[in-house]
């Protein structure tokens, strides 16, 4: 990627702050860039990443595809763009009561906004774009644990440990309700469809621990799995260790 696709980039990202760049040949822009970016994310939500293409949020747009390149430089970039107004959509709400709560507030703020997009966790942040809602974000996460006891190289890991389990457990969620969608069938009537194969199977006098265990959750979640409740144990069994690592 050469310096001047990198410098534009950062720019567009902070266009509220240093004012949207205007390109100096070509016919005049028939839309923003903000405008580019929010059909771009229509176009995520309604389609999710695999399917996503310069051409679609063109045709969205009703503007030919080589004109979208006048507003951003690629591909990649838009969608990073996408992301950082995706981050910015709902404000972060002041932090409150103790560690716990506070790391709770955090992972949930997460777990709702991937449910609104869940194209968000289909793209690769390894290297993610400075912009201002998600430097605001980062900010706003270390707050939560600031004077906590962590040292600071903890706290970013803290942070990166939250998100990342929120991430994972917010995948599962989304691709359980996914299955459900697609296959027209509950949890628990693919359940009532397939047991009497499974029975014969798995005969509980050989798997007597699963037999247990599985009978109990099924009984509890009427589904294959709780999400929301595994999400909300995963979280505390974190938050334990954070706090045991702040005794020692």
């Amino acid at each position: 990627m050469e310096n001047r696709d990198v410098d534009q980039t950062l720019t567009l990202l902070w266009r509220r702050t240093l004012g949207t760049p205007q390109g100096s040949r070509g016919p005049r822009q028939r839309v923003s860039v903000d405008e580019v970016v929010r059909a771009a994310i229509a176009v995520a939500d309604d389609e999710g990443m695999a399917a996503f293409s310069m051409r679609k949020v063109a045709d969205r747009l009703g503007l030919k595809l080589m004109s979208i390149y006048t507003y951003v430089p690629g591909r990649s970039e838009l969608i990073g763009l996408m992301v950082d107004e995706a981050l910015g959509e709902q404000p972060l709400p002041p932090h409150s009561g103790d560690l716990r709560q506070q790391l709770h507030a955090v992972a949930r703020h997460q777990w709702d906004e991937t449910h609104r997009h869940p194209w968000l966790l289909h793209v690769d942040n390894s290297r993610p774009w400075i912009g201002p809602n998600g430097s605001d974000r980062y900010e706003w996460q270390l707050a939560a644990i600031e004077g906590a006891g962590f040292t600071d190289l903890e706290m970013d890991q803290v942070v990166t440990l939250i998100s990342g389990f929120t991430a994972s457990a917010a995948r599962a969620s989304i691709e359980a309700r996914a299955a459900v969608a697609s296959s027209g069938i509950t949890d628990a009537q693919w359940w009532e469809i397939n047991a009497p194969v499974l029975e014969r199977v798995m005969p509980p006098d050989a798997y007597p621990i699963s037999s247990r265990v599985g009978t109990a959750a099924g009984q509890e979640y009427n589904a294959l799995g709780d999400p929301q409740r595994s999400f909300r144990f995963g979280l505390d069994r974190i938050v334990d260790g954070l706090e045991r690592l702040l005794e020692r």
